[in-house]
């Protein structure tokens, strides 16, 4: 949990992504090697942080004892050791100050840096931040886990390579990097939100992390409707949190759900998230469309009133604004409730052959949920069979086993 806020503040007395991850690693490492012996300190988080910052500048000093014949090389040096000493956490601090007020919001706008690519941009924020492993960004992205691990590696290269400075854009640079940002926290609420693979059906700790860093931006860029139409999201989204787990940790569907155990407090923040963006008066993008679809939905108090019509209205709009399979799946369930699950399958079926889907559970989950509605249990069967075997979520897994079984 604190690996990432260690690794800002040595990325930015080090310039260097990749070796900041690399001492934040070895501090924690020492830790695992002392505190079994010694007990664990008052405060885990501050003896973690200050080992680890001692170590990057004994990284300094060797620069500088290196690059003695080097002056340009090392005036630099000597303004890092200046940054990190002699008072270390007052100088740190200070020199951590400016318009963003936050270490890990930095140090994300440093991982998205025009120089990187956007793939590139959004894997190592992922991986730096949201502590996601290159496996959790290979599902959330679709691709081959050997893909996103290249990614990472070139753009920790490149960053180093391009010698970016660490710091956190000005106004007039914030526009450029803004949508990377945000497709940043976006990804790291959805696998906070679903965990794509592992134990339990949900992360909370991503899902609070990634809505900290959307109210932060919100109020950075107060004009941009797609800040506060994520951050609407993310509200309404987890509002329901509660009510998505059972007893047992057991995942419980959207229209299963108690629907009085959803935070109405959240629901309201995400409501009126949404109504910022209305106001500034330049149209919904994507963020701002699922948000408007989640409203649907909080505001339905019960399964059956829900406007499914709207809601496949929605869809549409979203799929001409951010076409995607992922947004096409998920307008085909929507034309289902709201047209009849023969006209749902048909959309479904139309995203068989593409290759993105292939290996992707939701697909055959929600055709064997068409296919059961219509009575076509044994296809049923196999679809929700297929989608258990494709899942990494031990707790999705069940469900589906669970609701193919009902089918027999």
């Amino acid at each position: 949990m604190e690996s990432a806020k260690i690794i800002a503040v040595l990325a930015r007395m080090l310039r260097d992504v990749g070796q900041a991850e690399e001492l934040a690693q070895d501090a924690l490492v020492l830790a695992l090697e002392r505190w079994p012996e010694a007990g664990v300190p008052g405060q885990p988080a501050a003896w973690l942080t200050t080992v680890a910052k001692n170590r990057a500048l004994d990284v300094l000093r060797r620069r500088q004892l290196h690059q003695e014949k080097e002056p340009a090389l090392t005036h630099e040096i000597e303004g890092m050791l200046q940054d990190a000493a002699p008072d270390l956490e007052a100088a740190v601090a200070d020199a951590l100050e400016n318009d963003i007020g936050d270490d890990l919001l930095r140090l994300v706008f440093v991982a998205c840096h025009p120089v990187l690519p956007t793939d590139g941009r959004v894997a190592l924020t992922l991986r730096l931040l949201g502590g996601l492993s290159t496996e959790e960004i290979a599902r959330a992205f679709l691709v081959p886990e050997s893909t996103v691990a290249q990614r990472i590696v070139r753009a920790k290269r490149t960053l180093a390579e391009a010698r970016v400075p660490f710091e956190a854009p000005r106004a007039h640079e914030l526009g450029e990097r803004l949508a990377s940002v945000l497709q940043v926290v976006y990804l790291i609420y959805n696998e906070g939100y679903s965990a794509s693979a592992g134990a339990d059906w949900m992360r909370p700790a991503l899902c609070e992390e990634a809505l900290r860093l959307g109210r932060i931006l919100a109020e950075l860029a107060p004009r941009e409707p797609e800040v506060h139409g994520l951050v609407a999201l993310m509200e309404i989204q987890s509002s329901r949190a509660r009510a998505r787990v059972g007893p047992g940790g057991e995942p419980i569907l959207l229209l299963e759900q108690d629907r009085s155990r959803w935070d109405q407090l959240l629901i309201r923040r995400g409501l009126s998230a949404l109504a910022r963006a209305e106001r500034t008066g330049r149209g919904l993008g994507p963020y701002g469309v699922q948000a408007a679809i989640a409203a649907c939905h909080a505001r339905a108090r019960l399964a059956a009133d829900t406007d499914w019509g709207r809601i496949a209205a929605l869809y549409d709009a979203l799929s001409q604004l951010a076409p995607s399979p992922v947004v096409e799946l998920n307008r085909a369930v929507a034309v289902s409730m709201a047209f009849g699950a023969e006209a749902g399958l048909e959309v479904a079926d139309g995203l068989l052959e593409v290759a993105a889907l292939k290996n992707y559970h939701l697909l055959p989950s929600v055709r064997g949920d068409l296919l059961a509605r219509l009575g076509r249990n044994d296809e049923a069967r196999v679809e929700l069979e297929r989608a258990a075997q494709l899942t990494q979520n031990a707790r999705e897994r069940t469900l589906l086993l669970a609701r193919a079984a009902q089918l027999r």
